[in-house]
């Protein structure tokens, strides 16, 4: 192949990469696959974990592009958010539309090959994770649909394991739930202005950024709870509840780093430390299912 046509490709899927921010599937995949040992108690079959993941990169997509063809316009007047690489002209909505689509097909391409249940649950995985995409324009509780969007994932690894929809996994589920809702509610906090400006709905515009961080905090909280809650549902051992320890430690620090008059450290909030406690509760969450095995 021409180098100049390989390094366009290329040129072309970093672009794709960059659109869907692919580096933050950090964020919903390792509880996926904690979700999925916890189902298989030790290693799923590759198979199995195959799918999962192919699975879960296809919804991801879908729902990142998505999300950015609903918002192009909002993002174009959005200083923060103007040079994103649909309103900046990098990604044309031609192309998104079609990522978007394949993407689609894909997840549910994907669904159908793990099992029954999963195949049939996927239009409606895909209609929340899509429908998200609308829902500040009228409610501001669009925090929790955005946390529901990524707690379909362990519920998800999980029917892709067992074939069914436990408790277990429900606990796991609301725990990521609150998780998500908690910090977007802190990231919610730079567009306070903007928001309220354009007429969008969150907890920070309803209530000021004092009392939306109180929520967040209560949120993250009850989100701990609820992760020390699948570790008993699950038979898990003291690796895990020591992993959830880290988890709800690393909560409190994220708090620590955000005042309602310093926004400064939100991005490290959002990203560096939410990115350690996906990977770290996955990590402890192997390692104990292993160690039981």
């Amino acid at each position: 192949m021409n180098s100049g046509i390989l390094t366009s490709y290329m040129e072309r899927l970093k672009n794709y990469l960059g659109l869907v921010r692919f580096h933050h599937t950090v964020f919903a995949l390792p509880f996926a696959l904690a979700s999925a040992a916890a189902a298989a108690r030790g290693l799923p079959a590759w198979r199995e974990t195959g799918w999962i993941l192919f699975c879960m990169v296809a919804a991801r997509t879908s729902a990142m592009t998505f999300n950015r063809i609903v918002d192009c316009e909002l993002d174009r007047q959005n200083p923060r958010t103007r040079m994103r690489h649909l309103p900046a002209g990098i990604v044309s909505k031609k192309e998104a539309i079609f990522l978007w689509w394949f993407s689609s097909m894909f997840f549910v391409g994907g669904a159908y090959c793990l099992n029954g249940l999963a195949f049939r649950l996927s239009p409606l995985a895909l209609a929340i994770i899509c429908g998200y995409s609308y829902c500040k324009r009228f409610t501001s509780i669009s925090h929790f649909v955005l946390g529901l969007s990524l707690g379909l994932a362990p519920i998800g690894a999980w029917v892709g394991v067992a074939g069914t929809i436990g408790w277990t996994s429900i606990a796991l589920a609301g725990g990521v739930l609150l998780w998500v809702a908690g910090f977007d509610v802190i990231y919610a906090l730079m567009d306070e202005e903007f928001d309220r400006r354009m007429g969008l709905h969150s907890l920070v515009v309803r209530f000021g950024k004092r009392d939306a961080l109180r929520i967040a905090f209560v949120l993250h909280i009850l989100s701990a709870g609820l992760i020390f809650l699948f570790g008993w549902l699950a038979g898990l051992s003291w690796i895990f509840f020591a992993g959830a320890i880290f988890f709800a430690a690393l909560i409190l620090y994220e708090h620590s780093l955000v005042r309602p008059d310093d926004l400064s450290k939100v991005n490290i909030a959002f990203f560096n430390v939410n990115g350690i406690i996906s990977i770290g509760l996955f990590v402890f969450t192997l390692a104990d299912v292993l160690w039981r095995g």
